[in-house]
């Protein structure tokens, strides 16, 4: 039997990531891979395109591994253990990798081209306090906030919970205050505990 036919067997003709079922075809999973079925997956266009060329990511297609990250397959958890780490800005996809468990082995092949690597400063968000926030937290406002367009004030001590930063300036936080959806300054806010 082919690597082909395997790897259609293996996956029932389906993309090892999405599950899409048109223009399959072989991903040898680098860097040393034999070609072999242990070190290839079989994937659809989409998914090939993104992963060869980084800069045509499209964030919303690949919460498909929230899915396939549990295969059993070694070769599918190191496409789905490198993609999160490509995406991890995002607070869904750090969850799902705090989640993947690799054992040794697996996580030199996923870290082995170089994925995962902190080369850049991350942006740190600070409260008002220096205390460094994450997505998910909880936060408190410690003054009046005149809330443009929505024609509320945000009062001082109104809890926010459920945070999201915002990736690029690290003095916003998204939340929701009175049901709407606000762009807060980190410095107007502290951490709850």
């Amino acid at each position: 039997m082919s690597t082909v036919e395997a790897l259609h067997q293996r996956s029932d003709s389906k993309c090892e990531l999405c599950n899409a079922t048109d223009n399959l075809a072989v991903y040898e999973v680098p860097p040393e891979s034999q070609g072999n079925v242990d070190d290839s997956v079989l994937l659809c266009e989409t998914c090939r395109d993104q992963i060869i060329n980084p800069n045509k990511t499209d964030t919303n297609h690949w919460r498909c591994l929230n899915d396939s990250m549990w295969s059993q397959t070694p070769a599918v958890q190191v496409m789905a253990w490198r993609l999160l780490s490509r995406l991890k800005k995002e607070g869904w996809s750090q969850d799902l990798l705090d989640m993947l468990y690799l054992d040794d082995e697996l996580l030199a092949w996923a870290q082995a081209t170089g994925e995962g690597d902190n080369t850049e400063d991350t942006v740190k968000h600070l409260d008002s306090n220096g205390t460094v926030l994450e997505s998910g937290d909880t936060v408190t406002l410690i003054k009046d906030l005149n809330v443009k367009g929505a024609n509320f004030t945000a009062k001082r001590g109104t809890a926010v919970r459920g945070i999201s930063l915002v990736a690029d300036n690290p003095e916003h936080i998204e939340g929701k205050v009175n049901g709407q959806q606000i762009v807060i300054l980190t410095k107007f806010v502290k951490k709850s505990n």
